[in-house]
């Protein structure tokens, strides 16, 4: 398990409140939800996690690791004398038990009492939270087909082999957002999700040539998928997906229509049809996109012989929005910067420094990201000066360092 610190943990919550700023209020047809971790186990057997949410897992008889069998390409055994050979070289000599299931979910129990009576499990994705509320949403808040419902919680996986820093953990936080939909529109609006998710990232300036699609082949798709495609990250482990859009169609409503009795179905009073409608997912890994956001902002300069390391961020994500620095500490000009600093304050995320040289301080701020920063040698226009080079200037920039209108986006 990991833990954020003061930096990374400004840097996920900002990517959340982006993510269900655009979402939910940016939006006129999508509505907000948090549901609880721990749900009803029927919640999980009707939904087939109890069943069939495994990965086949394999022990080596050797060096006795544990593996994912699909992943095996990607792992190194565990033996010391093989280092750096690839398992499955191993596992093609022989030196592997044969596959077997293994489920995902973390079980617990609820109450004093530890019996099977009292199994519950800790949820491994967010998106049931939201099937099972269907009804409390859309009557409530009067909604009609098509319409969506966005959610951001804890997740947890009882994965085999986590790795690559926050990329795979056993507990994470997903960002889901499920639009139910006619299921005769269910294609317009599949294609209009997965574009739209991806212009998401471009537009948080994420480079677009380190994304790309992959759709869900045959032996890729899930069972109650009729498509589905990954975006993905080229990260320097390879590439890989850190969100994805599915179509569900209707197998989640249906199965729990039928397993509590109760009417998921929707009528369309326009064309006096009723259905259980379809579902568009797009969900998003918080901790995978706060990866790509640092994997993509890094940067090594080479200045006067010296390599320096730059992180650019979006200032709508960047864990710290304006730096405030003293020339000297003299001279008012400590109270000058404290005043700037704690107007600013009152906005945005600030960070005040006054000890060794000021260019220093500005590398510092280079390497977490700062898109803002002020000296108190500058006017104050109310407003920091950009330093940035993803800034989107207003009508008063007269050049590209003018003042910055994106901080308030």
């Amino acid at each position: 398990m990991l833990d954020y610190g003061p930096l990374g943990a400004e840097l996920k919550r900002n990517i959340k409140d982006y993510w269900w700023k655009s979402m939910t209020h940016r939006r006129d047809d999508v509505e907000g939800l948090d549901a609880a971790i721990l749900m009803h186990p029927k919640v999980w057997e009707t939904s087939g996690h109890v069943a069939g949410f495994t990965d086949p897992l394999v022990d080596c008889k050797e060096c006795k690791a544990r593996f994912r069998l699909d992943q095996l390409e990607e792992s190194e055994c565990g033996n010391p004398a093989y280092k750096g050979r690839k398992a499955s070289k191993c596992h093609a000599e022989g030196k592997f038990t044969e596959a077997r299931q293994f489920n995902l979910m973390f079980k617990t129990f609820m109450g004093p009492v530890e019996d099977a009576a009292s199994v519950v499990f800790l949820r491994p994705e967010t998106a049931q939270g939201i099937y099972v509320n269907f009804l409390n949403v859309l009557q409530p808040m009067r909604r009609k087909v098509p319409f969506g419902i966005a959610q951001i919680g804890k997740a947890f996986r009882n994965e085999i082999s986590p790795g690559n820093f926050i990329f795979r953990s056993r507990e994470f936080e997903q960002m889901e957002m499920q639009y139910f939909v006619d299921p005769k529109e269910d294609q317009k609006w599949f294609e209009y999700w997965k574009q739209a998710r991806m212009d998401w990232y471009v537009g948080l300036g994420i480079r677009k040539e380190k994304l790309r699609y992959h759709q869900h082949g045959p032996g890729e798709l899930a069972h109650y998928a009729k498509d589905a495609y990954d975006i993905e990250y080229e990260f320097p482990f390879g590439w890989k997906e850190f969100e994805g859009i599915h179509n569900r169609t209707d197998f989640d409503l249906s199965r729990h229509k039928e397993a509590t009795g109760v009417d998921l179905t929707f009528f369309d009073e326009d064309t006096k049809e009723r259905f259980v409608p379809y579902i568009i997912e797009t969900s998003a890994g918080a901790d995978r996109m706060a990866l790509v956001c640092l994997v993509d902002g890094y940067r090594e300069e080479e200045v006067k012989g010296e390599v320096r390391k730059v992180i650019r961020l979006d200032p709508r994500i960047a864990p710290i929005k304006v730096a405030v620095f003293p020339l000297v500490n003299r001279d008012g000009m400590p109270e000058l910067s404290h005043k700037i600093e704690d107007d600013l304050r009152k906005s945005y995320k600030t960070f005040y420094d006054d000890k060794g040289a000021v260019g220093r301080r500005y590398r510092r701020q280079d390497e977490i990201g700062t898109p803002f920063w002020r000296d108190s040698r500058l006017p104050n226009t109310g407003r920091p000066d950009c330093h940035h080079p993803r800034a989107r200037l207003d009508g008063a920039g007269e050049s590209k360092r003018g003042s910055a209108h994106c901080l308030a986006d």
